[in-house]
């Protein structure tokens, strides 16, 4: 990923438009530019708080799309900011429908599971399972003791997915 100011700036100009037609063009734009810092960034924050479906489903399919492993470590700090639900669950479910390695990140993503709605953490399992078999014994037996010390703070419904993705994790 490139480091770009202008590149940033311009692009937060069009959202702030509030022109789905100008927004959603310059979405689709995105994917013949290099990646830059900070894009995934504006797209997350303009998926959070825009109602327009055009706009959402643009940002869906820009990053599922993604193909640049450059650009995980910043999908992964946006899963950890506190955005709507929604959000959360597009980010989580864009991890595994890029088909990007998220293998170093699964603490981070079993923290996630643990206190999200329980779409979002299927999404979250959905990834975590894809590379469960390859962490060691000790890394799964860290995520499996990470769920353990909050499983008793879950509803029934969430009890059982965290069981299992231990069931996974095992």
């Amino acid at each position: 990923m490139i480091k770009s100011d202008a590149k940033l700036k311009k692009l937060s100009e069009v959202f702030k438009m509030n022109n789905g037609k100008l927004i959603t063009e310059a979405i689709e734009l995105l994917r013949d530019e290099q990646p830059f810092e900070g894009a995934i960034g504006l797209l997350v924050s303009l998926y959070d708080r825009t109602t327009e479906d055009e706009i959402l489903h643009s940002i869906e399919g820009f990053m599922n799309d993604i193909r640049d492993q450059s650009a995980v470590p910043e999908i992964i700090a946006e899963i950890r900011n506190k955005w709507k639900p929604e959000t959360t669950r597009m980010l989580a479910s864009s991890c595994w429908q890029s088909g990007l390695d998220y293998s170093s990140y699964t603490t981070e993503l079993t923290n996630v599971f643990m206190i999200s709605d329980y779409a979002t953490a299927i999404e979250c399992l959905t990834v975590i399972g894809e590379s469960a078999a390859t962490h060691s014994p000790e890394k799964r037996h860290k995520l499996i003791n990470l769920i353990d010390n909050k499983i008793e703070l879950l509803n029934t419904e969430m009890k059982n997915l965290a069981l299992e993705l231990k069931s996974i994790l095992s």
